[in-house]
């Protein structure tokens, strides 16, 4: 069974048992590409803009108030989900979101028109573009979307790196007298406690939360009600300062009115926050690699920390373990890099009065948080609460590198330091048994000198114990080589 509806184009058959119409019709048949419906959260988004709007036209004396109160109970509707099949649509669709626009202005319209007791398709009881869309365009109504279902959907985000971080800190607490080597250009540098290891990635993911936040602010600056290139045409002078008041009443946030030409165009605040999650990529692609890193072995790699076996690493290695989960953590992290340079480019992409862009801006700004929030809630889950770091292991390593060695350079010097190094590489011995052989420092200093916990932080000098190994060494003669 289908209606039969009319528009600017024609007539057009719509499915009898659907809230869409002639418009969502159509472009359902145009965009068939990814099979990729929008989240929840943004059609809710323009749902609720479509409720405020109708709430600010009425209170302005500009929509009929019976018509007004149908048009919020039928919004009421769509926010809570209730019609969530009759949003159709490809997010892959039309330039500045017109088709999810309309396809909301449909629904809504016919949602209203049934509690007044019409039939869908009865645009003269409650009519999309008329009464729904009134004082707003797709211009404004989609870029106002994209901010709102963004401020949503970061809570999320924000509690799972706050948990993460804190699980950091914590290994860092259990860890914090395990000391291991150092490691420059994936060479030996220097002893660091794995304290101070976990503290810094903790440190890293906490600055990520402070762009994030300082991000979350561009989204309050709202063009609504600059209709279709930021003029304001067909709204009331009152109606930008009146939909923003109820949209700050509704959500609790405390959006302000921006300058409405400009953000027809520019999308720098989607910028801003897109760039955001992309350095949370890049501080998370880091860390895992490092843990894939220092995981590596068991026996023939580094094998300083253990992290959980959550499966089978291979379906021919008996036996192999994989860090599976640390590899899932770099995929997502490259693919939220990859969404950020398609932000990147939608948002340069804007043309004279407008940027067209909006639909795609939205779908991977909403991916990307999604694809964080579940990442690094199974990244704390899934390894870093069950991740052993093995001291024992580390030990041993940090005893037969020559990581002790730079700490030698204010008594004995530079050159020296270095000669004995290579002497020891040469010989296959600890650099410690050499500077005993040749008698280079007094032993009563040398375990001293050579605490490795002493070299994880900074520290002073003796200058007496400097001058009294270099008489030593000038006394005997010592030979560094």
């Amino acid at each position: 069974m289908t209606r039969l509806e009319k528009d600017s184009l024609g007539e057009i058959e719509v499915p009898d048992n659907v809230l869409y119409g002639a418009f969502t019709t159509r472009a359902s048949r145009n965009f068939r590409i990814s099979g990729i419906r929008a989240k929840h959260e943004f059609i809710k988004s323009i749902a609720l803009i479509k409720k405020t709007a109708a709430l600010a036209n009425m209170k302005l004396g500009v929509l009929d108030k019976k018509i007004g109160e149908a048009i919020v109970k039928a919004a009421d509707e769509v926010i809570d989900g209730k019609y969530s099949d009759q949003f159709i649509l490809d997010v892959f669709q039309a330039g500045a979101g017109t088709p999810f626009n309309m396809n909301t202005n449909e629904v809504i319209a016919n949602a209203a028109i049934k509690k007044l007791g019409g039939k869908p398709g009865d645009y003269h009881l409650v009519h999309p573009n008329n009464h729904v869309n009134m004082a707003q365009s797709s211009n404004d109504v989609i870029p106002t979307s994209i901010r709102l279902s963004v401020l949503l959907t970061l809570p999320d985000l924000i509690k799972e790196l706050d948990e993460l971080t804190g699980a950091f800190q914590e290994k860092a607490r259990e860890y914090d007298s395990v000391i291991k080597v150092g490691r420059t250009h994936l060479e030996d540098a220097v002893p660091v406690r794995y304290g101070q290891v976990f503290e810094g990635y903790g440190a890293a993911l906490s600055k990520c939360i402070d762009r994030i936040k300082y991000a979350e602010k561009s989204m309050l600056e709202l063009g609504i009600g600059g209709t279709a290139i930021g003029t304001g045409i067909n709204t009331h002078p009152d109606f930008k300062k009146t939909i923003i008041s109820e949209l700050n009443r509704l959500t609790g946030l405390e959006f302000y009115q921006g300058n409405s030409i400009m953000i027809s165009w520019s999308m720098a605040g989607f910028v801003d926050m897109s760039n955001a999650l992309r350095i949370l990529a890049t501080e998370l692609n880091k860390i895992s690699n490092d843990l894939r890193f220092l995981n590596s072995g068991p026996k023939t790699g580094i094998a300083e920390i253990i992290l959980p076996e959550v499966e089978p690493g291979s379906s021919i290695m008996p036996g192999k373990i994989n860090p599976s989960i640390a590899e899932a953590v770099n995929m997502v992290c490259f693919q939220v890099i990859g969404n950020d340079h398609a932000v990147s480019l939608a948002a340069e992409a804007g043309q004279l009065e407008l940027n067209v862009m909006t639909p795609l801006i939205a779908y991977d700004l909403l991916w990307s948080i999604e694809l964080l929030t579940n990442t690094v809630r199974m990244f704390r889950v899934d390894c870093i609460e069950g991740m052993v770091v093995d001291e024992k292991r580390c030990s041993e390593l940090l005893e037969n590198s020559h990581a002790l060695a730079t700490v030698l350079n204010p008594y004995i010097g530079y050159e020296n330091v270095a000669m004995l190094v290579k002497t020891a590489l040469a010989e296959n011995k600890f650099l410690k048994q050499v500077l005993i052989e040749k008698d280079v420092i007094p032993e009563k200093y040398l375990n001293e000198i050579l605490d490795a916990r002493k070299m994880t932080e900074p520290g002073v000098i003796d200058k007496k114990v400097v001058e009294e190994i270099s008489k030593y060494k000038k006394a005997e003669q010592r030979s560094y080589k």
